[in-house]
């Protein structure tokens, strides 16, 4: 397996205008992982509680998810329940319960040491670290963050962005890390700490991928139904990375193709609660979304005009 993530393995309630899960399948792990196992087998390294319905993951066995290094602790699994306003882009956390995933302490198992790909999800910048001290000479990292490590841990933060190649941040973090409001800017900047590439995760208005050179925009497939947009942008990171552990391909070209896939994967997110989208999801299904993006974004320049 060329590909693995470490996260959150979480249950997650979810209640938005048009419906509700309780102790659905979620966590940043698990959603990077189901969309990126569509393109490539992938590796999780987590922690889950005594009271974990096993089987859940179990059942996504057969997909390429090899979840042997997810812990098993005594204690409660974390838990999150939030609510989407009516735009489903406003959201209220009414509850946060760590569980076993406070006393976290990433142990990445021999064999997975080795693995080129890596995605560092949402976690303390300091375990982000200790699991790079852990891995051998990966080919690519990637890494996620959120606004409250940025405001409580921003030296750790600092310390992990000159050792990763790859930033995948939504536009309010990218803001609030850089001071900058202007968001061409502020990717500039942070690719003078560290990575070579930035990506800008704009929710329904697309993604940015920045380098020192060019910048490619990818829209964000026009969903006419959408349930749940809990874990898209983890989804989102899961096509990208999974379609280039697949292909290897690290050119700009193919960090473009990837900005789609990843596209694709999270319009499949946002179509269902938890990872209900992913469930009937054929690679054919998947080639006609990625397909219908050049449909998109696709004109011919026209002579010049008088």
């Amino acid at each position: 397996m060329k590909l693995l993530v470490v996260g959150s393995v979480a249950l997650d309630s979810v209640i938005t205008p048009f419906g509700e899960v309780t102790d659905a399948l979620g966590g940043s792990a698990v959603y990077f992982s189901v969309a990126a196992s569509l393109l490539t087998g992938v590796r999780v390294v987590g922690v889950v509680g005594e009271d974990f319905p096993q089987a859940d993951l179990e059942r996504l066995r057969g997909r390429g998810i090899d979840w042997s290094g997810v812990e098993h602790a005594a204690g409660e699994s974390f838990r999150w329940k939030g609510k989407y306003a009516f735009d489903l882009q406003s959201r209220e956390t009414l509850e946060t319960r760590l569980g076993v995933f406070a006393d976290f302490q990433p142990r990445i198992p021999p064999k997975f040491a080795e693995t080129p790909f890596v995605f560092l999800g949402n976690i303390h910048p300091q375990l982000q670290l200790a699991v790079l001290d852990q891995m051998r000479a990966p080919q690519l990292v990637a890494c996620d963050t959120m606004n409250y490590w940025i405001s409580s841990a921003k030296p750790e933060l600092m310390e992990v962005l000159k050792r990763v190649d790859l930033l995948i941040i939504n536009d309010e973090e990218i803001r609030q890390l850089s001071g900058d409001w202007n968001i061409p800017r502020a990717a500039r900047w942070l690719l003078s700490q560290g990575p070579s590439r930035v990506v800008i995760k704009r929710g329904e208005h697309g993604a940015l991928l920045v380098d020192s050179e060019h910048a490619f925009f990818c829209p964000a497939f026009p969903m006419e139904e959408v349930f749940d947009p809990t874990g898209a942008g983890d989804a989102f990171a899961g096509g990208l990375l999974g379609y280039i552990a697949r292909t290897g391909d690290l050119s700009r070209d193919g960090y473009r193709r990837a900005m789609v896939y990843g596209a694709a994967m999270g319009s499949f997110a946002v179509s269902s609660f938890s990872i209900g989208g992913f469930e009937d999801v054929t690679p054919a299904m998947l080639s006609r979304r990625v397909r219908s993006f050049k449909d998109l974004t696709h004109f011919e320049v026209a002579e010049a005009l008088p």
